[in-house]
């Protein structure tokens, strides 16, 4: 709920207040909306961190040719033979991060990693799925309920003062982009906290999902998302278990179906598409308007039969995010293989520069979104990474969960 509070995001971006409030509250929203950007991973907020180094980063020596690991097989569970609607991922060894020119700081060095097999859902939970949850069990999510000064504090500074009481409304973040290019460094130009937005209401109160059922489900925090997962007997995947999956068998592609950005032409993702809609956050009436989700499985699916790993919606990972992650993993390991990782202990995002502290909870993100484009995110690739406040509920944040069960007997038997 940390960033949900930020009524100024209201006011950097122009929209009305519900109430008016004092010169100091409106300074802290403002800084408590410029939190939940920076925590969304949205852009290259890090890039002074991820950026810095080079060759002799890159120290130790695992990057193999892109390839194939092994052939995979296509298994989708119909509810006898695996869990319904869910792809088995087998598991096995593979080279976790990317040292591409396109990698940012936090993606590498590439280190051996190994996981066991596990089912993964096929798709990005739907606005149906979780529809069904909250009919089955009244759940209400965060950005329903009014935000508490418990959550917020530990996102900022120790001597922030806490917003009155009526400063403290429901709501979640939204992109509304902008008319005109703008410097990317003010995120808050096309992020505004929208009061009465969530999962039935995406973009805000007047906005809706009717029609979009088999849509990826947006505004959801890490909480919401842990409470669907406990109803559904799954879990969130690790994020070596996400990556391996994503990944779909393809050993350092650049892509999670290959090396070229469009094959044949065609586009692979949901993602910000320059050559239509212009550059980035510009939303042109003339190419649709504002972005957003598109239906779930409207791409091709990878190698291992999951849609939509990348583009679409940023998807929740169990793990708590540290920028240096990878790089403290080589220093403990070297070039060993390391087991079904679960990720650090604690979090560490050192881009505090807008007001959020480099230890403030974080948990990881993958995948990017309709948002990531080649000027500004890149994140549509497989060790794209970022970390995101686990009560941040935003429209460009879903997810997709994995199950421990019984492999295929096709694949057992083996």
């Amino acid at each position: 709920m940390a960033k949900r509070s930020k009524q100024v995001a209201q006011d950097a971006a122009g929209a009305a207040e519900p109430k008016a409030v004092g010169s100091n509250v409106r300074q802290l929203l403002i800084a408590l909306s410029a939190v939940a950007l920076v925590g969304g991973g949205i852009g290259f907020a890090v890039a002074a961190w991820m950026q810095k180094g080079g060759a002799d980063d890159r120290r130790i020596a695992l990057v193999s040719a892109p390839g194939t690991i092994a052939k995979p097989v296509v298994m989708i569970g119909d509810g006898a033979l695996g869990p319904r609607d869910m792809a088995w991922i087998p598991g096995g060894e593979f080279l976790m991060g990317s040292d591409h020119s396109l990698a940012q700081r936090n993606e590498r060095p590439t280190h051996h990693v190994r996981v066991n097999g596990f089912w993964m859902d096929r798709t990005h939970v739907t606005n149906a799925q979780f529809r069904e949850f909250v009919a089955a069990t009244g759940y209400v999510t965060t950005a329903e309920r009014k935000p508490q000064w418990e959550d917020l504090k530990v996102q900022l500074p120790p001597d922030t003062p806490q917003p009155p009481d009526d400063a403290m409304v429901p709501g979640a973040m939204v992109f509304v982009g902008t008319d005109a290019p703008v410097d990317y460094r003010d995120l808050s130009r096309w992020w505004r906290y929208v009061p009465g937005a969530d999962w039935k209401h995406p973009q805000g109160p007047d906005s809706s999902i009717d029609g979009k059922d088999d849509h990826p489900v947006v505004q959801v925090s890490y909480e919401d998302v842990r409470a669907f997962a406990t109803w559904a007997g799954k879990r969130l995947p690790t994020e070596a278990e996400w990556e391996f999956a994503a990944r779909g068998g393809l050993e350092q592609a650049t892509y999670a179906w290959g090396e070229e950005f469009k094959p044949n032409g065609e586009s692979m993702a949901n993602i910000w598409d320059v050559s239509r809609q212009g550059r980035f956050p510009v939303v042109n009436p003339k190419a649709g308007g504002a972005t957003g989700t598109m239906r779930v499985g409207t791409f091709p699916a990878n190698g291992y039969g999951l849609v939509d790993m990348t583009g679409n919606a940023w998807q929740w990972a169990s793990d708590w995010y540290r920028a240096d992650f990878f790089d403290r993993e080589v220093q403990q390991h070297g070039s060993a293989v390391i087991d079904n990782p679960v990720g650090p202990q604690d979090s560490w995002d050192p881009d505090d520069a807008l007001g959020a502290l480099p230890n403030a909870p974080r948990r990881v993100i993958r995948g990017g979104s309709f948002l990531c484009n080649v000027d500004y995110c890149l994140s549509y690739r497989p060790s794209a990474r970022r970390g995101n406040d686990p009560m941040n509920p935003m429209s460009h944040v879903g997810f997709r969960l994995v199950k421990d069960a019984p492999p295929p007997l096709q694949l057992a038997s083996r």
